[in-house]
């Protein structure tokens, strides 16, 4: 590891680099080249050494993010509810798509270094396929290969699990003046994994203690949050298709099974609703230590809250080219009504690697690109907000910086959040009984946890950062549909955790990202409310049950390596990996009921929240007994920051739905 330097390459390098500049085309030493930007695995390369030079016969695939012409009318469009009518998507690609012309001219420059490539039908997102050796002529740049900490699904607080053997470039990719400036972001050139999945077992690592607890079922979800009455109504998902995001791979046997067991017969039980699309090729084998259980958990609860839709579960590879192409390719096929995903990573992260010169705003404006073209095409679309309630860069990159995360912070998806049910419920022989649903954190276990553990509550506290994403982001201001309702500006918060210990260098990544940002905190047990102002896209939107303690039943096997042919097993989880595929499952329903597709549910939602008979409870209740580790409510509020507009009435929703018209 290099402590305290931006740039690392030795002279080699930069020799190689300089000799594959010249020689890139035949006109290269007068062409005119512009640099694009390129994931945010590249900068996690950083400060490491690489023990050589990537193979050039490595087989690459590697994403051209194009950016959306006349995006202010789209985005205007899209927040109005597309009062022209949803789009398809040859309609969308003729009016924000690149012209057919400049995605022709890439096509054919990349085909000259012998790379192949697939544009989406929305000329935004072209998958191209080659080697690291076609790559470095086409880019001008040289890859190389390094072990790097695995900050990927499932860390915890920058801990990571080990080191892992990536390649990439530290260098930007370089394309022609002609058509580089219309390419918002180059993704791919690293196989580094980014991304998170947002599911929690219970306390202290014990989930099956949760079995003689809630063990919930998405009929319980359907009950609580009021369903019911939509399928009654003929909401059983008839006629719709259910998309899932996801970066690890499926077992529809397994999820088959599940629906059989909570009752589910005929086709609504049989994995023939189930469709699989490998993107960039997928994911590999399925694999709990990479997120297989999470992707299994977001089919289970969809696929059971609307029997009778569709799933479509589009796989990619853990790298910010295959989250990003899962979601373009989601869009350009627009066969999925209602779209989901349960991974992600904080602000934090995405903004030291910025400000190492190697990744920039273009990464989270990809996602929103694509979240905009399905709000053009009536597609909804739900995101998890995570699960490290105000502090996401403690999981993924060690800092106890307060943010969003990415990519809910969009303003064009619906950021889900979580709650507590009221109970009673069991945590390790200790009963909570809460007078109402509150927001989602795990502050009310640390003082009698850290008691019978035996330990100071600030050391359990500061190994227990859990619940409910929500915060503001530092990327997206305030969207339009936010701005006026009562709480997304002002809030109150209780600070448990201050921030402190400033530094430019992470001490987990080992390097100076030259931004200071907090890696500590100072714990104040019992802190008092206090008021606040912020700005930006606020999230979530909405909440609903997540909490572990009082969480869902998952099914799931995935190849155990001490038993690969043990059977599945049933365990209690939670997260805000549960409320976004549940809403992605209620918006089947509700779009089946109705006869056509919603679309993107926040201007709407916005609107009847702030209306006389509002389908949203706000949980506005102010201090420790409702917040998400900082933000808390505030009595009267529409909104507030860490719980969204409140808990859902779903058919309440659906009936508002419904007076909107197609």
């Amino acid at each position: 590891m290099k402590n305290h330097r931006r740039w690392w390459v030795t002279l080699p390098v930069v020799a190689a680099v300089a000799a594959v500049a010249a020689s890139a085309s035949p006109g290269a030493a007068n062409a005119a080249y512009t640099s694009i930007s390129q994931g945010a695995g590249a900068a996690a390369l950083a400060g490491y050494t690489p023990f050589g030079a990537t193979d050039p016969s490595t087989p690459e695939t590697v994403t051209f993010v194009l950016q959306a012409r006349n995006e202010s009318q789209l985005e205007s469009q899209v927040t109005a509810g597309m009062p022209g009518g949803f789009l398809t998507t040859r309609q969308f690609a003729n009016a924000y798509g690149q012209p057919s012309s400049v995605v022709q001219s890439i096509e054919a420059y990349l085909a000259g270094y012998g790379i192949q490539s697939r544009a989406m039908p929305d000329n935004l997102d072209i998958q191209t396929t080659g080697t690291a050796g076609e790559y470095n002529g086409a880019f001008q740049i040289v890859q190389q290969d390094y072990k790097v900490p695995n900050l990927g699904a499932h860390g915890s607080r920058g801990h990571g699990r080990g080191l892992i053997t990536v390649h990439g470039s530290p260098q930007n990719p370089k394309l022609p003046d002609e058509w580089g400036p219309d390419v918002l972001a180059i993704l791919g050139l690293s196989s580094y994994p980014t991304q998170q999945s947002d599911m929690v077992g219970t306390a202290d690592g014990i989930s099956t203690q949760g079995l003689n607890n809630t063990a919930l079922q998405p009929s319980d979800f359907a009950t609580r949050y009021n369903l019911d009455p939509v399928k009654a109504a003929g909401g059983t998902g008839h006629g719709r298709t259910i998309g899932i995001v996801t970066l690890a791979a499926d077992r529809p046997d397994v999820v088959s099974q599940f629906w059989h067991d909570i009752g589910l017969t005929g086709r609504e039980a049989s994995a023939s609703r189930i469709s699989t699309i490998n993107v960039d090729g997928g994911p590999g084998a399925p694999n709990e230590a990479v997120g297989s259980d999470e992707t299994s958990l977001d089919m289970e609860q969809s696929g059971a809250l609307a029997p009778d839709a569709n799933v479509s579960v589009y796989q990619a590879p853990n790298t910010d080219a295959g989250f990003v192409d899962a979601f373009y390719r989601a869009a350009a096929d627009n066969s999925a009504d209602s779209v989901s995903a349960s991974w992600g990573e904080s602000e934090t992260i995405i903004r030291a690697f910025t400000n190492v010169g190697l990744e920039d705003t273009n990464y989270a404006n990809a996602f929103s690109q694509a979240f905009l073209e399905m709000g053009a095409q009536g597609q909804s679309m739900f995101l998890s907000s995570g699960d490290s309630g105000a502090y996401p860069a403690s999981r993924d990159f060690g800092s106890t910086d307060r943010t969003a995360g990415n990519p809910d912070d969009s303003p064009w998806a619906t950021s889900s959040g979580g709650t507590t049910l009221p109970g009673p419920f069991q945590v390790h022989g200790m009963t909570f009984n809460f007078p109402a649903e509150r927001t989602w954190a795990w502050d009310y276990l640390w003082a009698p946890r850290s008691a019978a553990l035996g330990e100071p509550e600030i050391d359990y506290a500061e190994s227990h950062v859990v619940g409910g994403g929500g915060g503001y982001s530092g990327y997206f201001a305030m969207p339009s549909y936010q701005q006026g309702v009562k709480g997304t500006k002002n809030f109150r918060a209780v600070e448990y955790l201050k921030p402190s210990s400033f530094s430019t260098t992470n001490p987990y990544f080992g390097f100076d990202f030259g931004i200071s940002l907090p890696y500590d905190w100072k714990f104040n047990p019992t802190p008092s409310v206090t008021a606040g102002e912020g700005s930006g896209r606020a999230t979530p939107d909405l909440s609903a049950d997540a909490d572990p303690e009082t969480g869902y039943l998952v099914l799931y096997n995935f190849g155990d390596s001490t038993d690969p042919s043990a059977p599945p097993s049933y365990e209690q989880f939670g997260g805000t990996s549960f409320v976004a595929p549940q809403l992605n499952g209620a918006a089947a329903a509700i779009d089946s009921m109705l006869g056509h597709r919603v679309g993107f549910w926040n201007p709407a939602m916005y609107k009847f929240a702030t209306s006389g008979n509002s389908p949203f409870t706000p949980l506005d209740v102010s201090g420790t007994s409702n917040d998400n580790l900082y933000y808390t409510g505030t009595p009267g509020n529409v909104y507030n920051v860490g719980s969204g507009l409140g808990t859902p009435d779903l058919a309440k929703l659906a009936g508002d739905f419904g007076t909107l018209g197609h």
